[in-house]
């Protein structure tokens, strides 16, 4: 290589850096799997906002119940699934494994789980209306066990790639703690 302002090593047209420009492919996997990551939690925290105003409006009879129906029994502890997202968000700055492991359990727990549980609890009421053509409780016109089948089936979607794309995460980071370990 050439010193500072001095002659280049003879052979060379100064080019031959550039295979240590690259960025390193976990790294870069890295940043793509957290901008994923964080438009899902992005998605995920407007599901959130939308269920929370259906229970606050429902309980504080701001609309009528023919306009908004009270909430179902899952939509409760579904409130809880915003920890795991602030868990995703915190394990980002420092690549922090345990907020993310910690963030992934508590999404099976507290998105996953009252989800699955909603999904069982709205069928009867699903299959009355599908058979009978029956509703008792609407939103906004619609019915809403046909609307909250729709919210269930939207964010296990999000929280499944949430899963996915967080795995996939901990596995490019635990690509480069062992390369680290190894030098």
């Amino acid at each position: 290589m050439a010193s500072r302002g001095g002659p280049r090593a003879p052979g060379t047209d100064g080019s031959d850096f550039q295979h240590r420009e690259r960025v390193a492919s976990h790294y870069q996997m890295s940043v793509t799997l957290k901008s994923e990551i964080k438009k899902l939690i992005y998605t995920h925290v407007v599901i959130w906002l939308l269920l929370l105003a259906q229970m606050v409006v429902g309980h504080l009879k701001l609309l009528p119940h023919d306009q908004v129906a009270m909430p179902y029994q899952w939509e409760y502890p579904y409130l809880l699934s915003i920890l795991p997202s602030l868990l995703g968000l915190l394990s980002f700055p420092r690549n922090n494994i345990s907020y993310l492991v910690l963030s992934m359990i508590s999404t099976g727990l507290f998105s996953m789980a009252p989800l699955i549980y909603g999904a069982m609890e709205m069928f009867p009421m699903a299959q009355q209306l599908y058979r009978h053509g029956k509703a008792y409780r609407f939103i906004f016109g619609f019915s809403a066990v046909s609307v909250m089948y729709l919210v269930v089936v939207v964010a296990a979607q999000v929280h499944g790639w949430q899963l996915y794309y967080s795995k996939k995460l901990l596995d490019s980071w635990f690509t480069s703690t062992q390369e680290k370990k190894k030098k």
